[in-house]
């Protein structure tokens, strides 16, 4: 089908979306076309981040994968000033509800962020405004110092406007080369842009200089907008200062949760681990579990996650989720996948109706045992095999119909929107990175016990 790449052809293809499926936020049709597909920004959306704490506009933090089009040298004046973490539309002639959407920076991308004649940033389709724009504020605990001289945002930076601390402590992964690394991650190559581009980017994170940047954040975040704290990084398949897997993320949990008992809401994303391993995370004092199953299908686990094929496998990845679920409850067992994916070239799905019947396949095995699966919109960065291969991405009516498959699965088997996430329904959801909380019916985030 289509893709839609030029701005005439791309308005008609979202509005012909709204139109078939009604029961999905017109909101989340807009919000997934950016993230699949990227945002370029004019000059006057960028603001001066040569001082990124003096500023007023929260840059984009890179906090694990590039989620850009282009790697930095592409980038042009986008990558000199960093555009914003996230943007939130609202407004326009579709009249949108408030719309937060994690920042991916394309400069060939149909959806451009610039100011109008007003001076007030939109964004715009082909020379037509469709929706205003709103900047995150640079928060108070950004402008303060670690005592030596790191910064808040390059240690723990927040993402979801400020709801969660993103805490990368592994910021490289041992899955490494062709044989190994998942085909549409750009984790190893991310680590090396910055690297080369003379950027702060530490590869390992000291654990006490995360307590002093949850300190800083815990000080200054009056209004407590930041909930939860997530603990990722690169896998682990031997040791990084002498630690497993389990212990290495653990033992930053071990640390925070000492330190500041009950503030934050702890998750963790790490491989799927034996019980015993998913068990220390547990006494560590995590809360959440995040053993992500990346695709559904098996032909394309084994091709595109290949190192995690080779460690673990697939049908022992879905046992031990599973399995996890004794220890933390089905309901805080969270795996992501990677939506779009499903149909890359030159292995994926060709149909999206056999995508979707493989990706529901996935939920419906999960959801049956009462873990609520979460995903993240494929953005096809350019360094990686799939991104190089796919540079469009999936179409955007798979995204659209697995909003619509997430929800009807979900309310199949009696399950509400997952812990950890902030509120769901379109105009409260605060999830940047996909529209599946912007897409479930309007509640209040479940109190955790």
């Amino acid at each position: 089908m289509s893709t839609g790449d030029g701005a005439g052809s791309r308005t008609a293809l979202v509005e012909d979306l709204m139109e078939r499926f009604p029961h999905v936020p017109k909101e989340a049709v807009f919000k997934e076309d950016l993230l699949r597909g990227g945002i370029a920004f004019d000059e006057s959306a960028l603001t001066d981040t040569a001082n990124e704490a003096s500023g007023e506009v929260k840059p984009k933090s890179y906090f694990i994968f590039s989620f850009d089009h282009g790697t930095l040298p592409e980038l042009g004046e986008a990558a000199l000033r960093r555009p914003p973490e996230e943007i939130v539309l609202t407004g326009g002639p579709y009249g949108l509800r408030r719309t937060v959407v994690s920042v991916r920076v394309n400069p060939n991308s149909p959806y451009r962020v610039a100011a109008g004649d007003d001076g007030l940033l939109g964004l715009y389709l082909g020379g037509r405004r469709i929706a205003d724009v709103g900047l995150p504020p640079m928060p108070d605990y950004y402008r303060h110092k670690l005592a030596n001289g790191k910064s808040v945002m390059e240690v723990a930076p927040t993402i979801q406007w400020g709801y969660l601390i993103y805490l990368t402590v592994f910021r490289v992964c041992q899955y490494f080369g062709a044989k190994e690394e998942c085909q549409y991650c750009d984790i190893n190559h991310n680590w090396r842009q910055h690297k080369a581009a003379g950027r702060p980017y530490t590869g390992v994170k000291d654990v006490e200089e995360v307590l002093e940047a949850l300190d800083i954040i815990d000080r200054y975040d009056t209004a407590k907008a930041s909930t939860a704290y997530t603990l990722t990084g690169g896998s682990i398949t031997s040791q990084v200062q002498g630690r497993d897997e389990a212990d290495f993320y653990g033992h930053y949990a071990k640390a925070i949760e000492e330190r500041f008992p009950d503030r934050w809401i702890g998750k963790v994303v790490a491989q799927a681990l034996p019980l015993d391993d998913v068990k220390r995370f547990h006494d560590y004092g995590v809360k959440i579990y995040h053993p992500n199953y990346e695709v559904w299908d098996r032909r394309l686990f084994e091709l595109y996650c290949p190192g995690k094929e080779r460690y673990v496998g697939r049908d022992e990845w879905h046992k031990r989720i599973l399995d996890s679920a004794e220890v933390f409850g089905p309901r805080n067992v969270i795996p992501n996948f990677v939506a779009g994916v499903e149909m890359a070239e030159p292995f994926g799905f060709t149909s999206v109706d056999e995508a979707i019947a493989s990706t529901t396949e996935g939920l419906r095995f999960f959801m049956s045992q009462g873990i609520t699966p979460r995903f993240t919109t494929w953005c096809p960065e350019p360094t990686t095999p799939l991104g190089k291969a796919n540079p469009l991405g999936a179409p955007l009516e798979y995204h659209i119909r697995l909003l619509d498959a997430y929800r009807s699965t979900m309310d199949e088997f009696g399950l509400s929107s997952p812990p950890g996430y902030g509120p769901a329904g379109a105009g409260r959801a605060v999830f940047s990175v996909s529209s599946f909380m912007d897409s479930l019916a309007p509640d209040e985030e479940a109190v955790e016990a």
